[in-house]
Parts: structure tokens; sequence; C-alpha cells
């Protein structure tokens, strides 16, 4: 490994973390955002999630832009992006103007994801590409797994802002190393267009589905809904048409394998994704934890899924894959429906068994 590889190593591993931390950390901080800006629960929800759905709508452009105009180009505006926006997240005046910060901070996130990955491949040989991608994904978990506890600490000890200050400073040590060493050769180029047609269906398209989830079942839910489902069938079908699509929809249709596990890894984080936002504010509200203390109790789903990831990958390499899959969406199931019978009396050690269950369902 060439110092300049590790170097880029180091930068995408402190990235992997980042963004992970911040998602894990925000949530504890929900109950005190919410008393200072008077917002309500849907309202607030928004600020863990406007920042899910920017990445979710420009994953696939940002991705796609990546291969045609330099990965590291684009890894680089985005980090810039997140820098910027993570500051402006601090010093949010309103709940409106955090949420508006959030979405963009969504969308330089997604500059980030949709290179990292590649990047490495572009880097690393095969014979070492498979050390640093696990080395980056062990930082997704270590980020995901301390931003609870110290996203609870960074809270109480010296407010809800201070979470994103310290997002600022380390996306700004991240973006000053991308611009000094990250290497020209990792920019490939292509002729190839842009789809711009197809982008801006998925993403008005899966807009609109998300919103009109929120306001359910209102009409104008429902209206919303049914909006969102036709523009993505409509995405499809044009992306089958397309010569250079963004998103290779073919993939799906002639690999069922492939077909079916991203939909069991949809319906597995849909049912999943607000586990910690209403844990952290059940954990506050009702049973009346500090965020630090809340934010001890929900590190346990996460260091848990980062110790036995390891050791469910080599169980997956003796045992049928989807077997050890199953298993976990069975584990993962039973997790929440325990949660779903809690009550303001339901005693800490059956929530912690709760979230040990997720942790090795989703491991």
């Amino acid at each position: 490994m060439s110092p300049s590889s590790r170097t880029i190593l180091a930068v995408l591993t402190l990235t992997s973390l980042l963004t992970p931390f911040m998602g894990s950390s925000i949530n504890v901080a929900l109950p005190p955002i919410a008393t200072e800006f008077q917002m309500s629960a849907m309202s607030l929800s928004w600020v863990a999630f406007s920042f899910l759905l920017a990445s979710a709508v420009f994953l696939l452009p940002m991705g796609r832009a990546a291969d045609l105009y330099g990965r590291a180009r684009l890894f680089t505006i985005g980090i810039g992006g997140y820098v910027v926006t993570s500051f402006m997240c601090a010093v949010a005046p309103s709940g409106g103007w955090l949420i508006a910060a959030r979405v963009l901070q969504g969308i330089g996130a997604a500059m980030i994801f949709g290179t990292s990955t590649a990047i490495l491949s572009d880097v690393f040989p095969p014979g070492e590409r498979g050390r640093a991608l696990g080395i980056t994904v062990s930082a997704v978990y270590f980020g995901l797994s301390a931003g609870p506890l110290f996203g609870g600490i960074l809270t109480q000890q010296f407010g809800w802002r201070s979470i994103f200050y310290v997002n600022t400073v380390v996306a700004l040590v991240v973006l000053v190393f991308a611009v000094r060493m990250f290497p020209r050769d990792v920019r490939p180029r292509t002729r190839e267009p842009f789809d711009l047609q197809g982008a801006l269906v998925y993403g008005v398209s899966l807009c609109a589905l998300m919103f009109g989830i929120s306001l359910l079942p209102h009409i104008n839910g429902a209206l919303l809904v049914a909006t969102g489902i036709i523009g993505l069938l409509v995405f499809i079908r044009w992306e089958l048409r397309v010569p250079a699509p963004v998103l290779d929809v073919r993939l799906f249709r002639g690999n069922r394998v492939f077909g079916f596990s991203n939909l069991a890894a949809l319906l597995n984080y849909s049912a999943t994704a607000a586990t910690a936002f209403l844990l952290s504010l059940y954990l506050q509200y009702t049973k009346g934890l500090t965020p630090q203390q809340a934010g001890t109790v929900l590190i346990v789903q996460p260091v848990i899924q980062a110790f036995l990831s390891p050791l469910a990958g080599r169980l997956s390499d003796r045992i049928e894959p989807r077997r050890v899959a199953s298993l976990g969406m069975a584990m993962t199931a039973a997790g929440l429906g325990s949660f779903a019978f809690l009550t303001a009396e339901t005693s800490q050690p059956l929530i912690i068994i709760g979230l040990a269950f997720l942790g090795v369902g989703f491991a």
C-alpha cells in the first residue's frame, strides 16, 4: 500500500465515520431541538428524515455524475458542501432553517456516498481492495456506535449545536486532505450524456411519495402517494428506453437474487429507520432520561451490530447466505415487535433486549 493510497484510505475512512455519526447522534438531540424551536413531533421528524430523503433523491444522479465528470472532483465538492451546511445547521435560528440546511447537507452527503467506494476501487488493486473496503465499513459501524453516546454527551454538556460544530471541524479536515492529496487519475471521464430527464422524474416522484406518506390519511397525502408511485413507474419505463440511464433497471430484471435482495433491504430499512428517532423521544419524554443516558441505551444496537457483523459474514461463507439473512430478518421483526408494546412502565432491561435483537438482526 503506497503512502498516497494510505492517505486516501484515511480520508475516506474518516468520511465513512462522519456521516453515520451525524445520523445516529442527531436522534439524541431531537428533544432539546424541539424545546428550543417549539416544534411538533411531525416537523421534528423532518429534522432527521429530510437529510435521508435528500440523500436518497440525489444519490443515483450524483453517482452517475461522478462517472461522467470525475469521482474525486464530486467527492471534494460534496465534502465542501457538507462543511458549509453543517455550520448552517449549527447556527440555525429556527426549525425551518434547520430542516432546509439538513436537506442541503443530504445533497452533499449524496455526493460523498456516491463516490467513496468507487474511489477506493480505483485506487486499490483487487488484492488490497477488500481490506480497504472492510476498513471503511468498520468505520461506518463505529460511527453508528459512537453517535448516540457522544451525541448525548455533547448535547447534555454543550448543547445540541455542538454536534454540528464538531461535524463542521472534522469535515473541514477531510476537505483539506481531499484537495491536497486526491490524485487526478481518480477522475475518469466518459462521453455518455447525463440522463437529466430520468434524474428529475426519479427525484420528483420520490419526494411526492415521501411527502404523501407523511400526510396520510389526509386526501392530499393519498394523492401525493399515488403521484409518486405513478412517477416511479414512468421512471422505470424511461430507464428501459434511454441509451445511457441514470439507473440500469435491467440489473433487477435479469438477476432475481439481486432484485429480491434489494427489495428485502428496502423493507428492512423502511421498518427500522424510525426506531432510533422514536426511542429517543420515548426515553427522554416518557422515561425521563437525560440525552446522555438515552444515548447510552441506544448505543446497544450498533455496538452489537458492529461486533457480530464480521461473525455473520463468516457464517454466511459456511451456510447458505439467504438463510442467515432470513434469520436476521426474523430477529429484526422480533425486536420491532417488542417495541410495539412499550408503555410508561416498561423496564429498561426489556428495551435493551429489544435493541439487542435489532442489533443481531442487522448483523
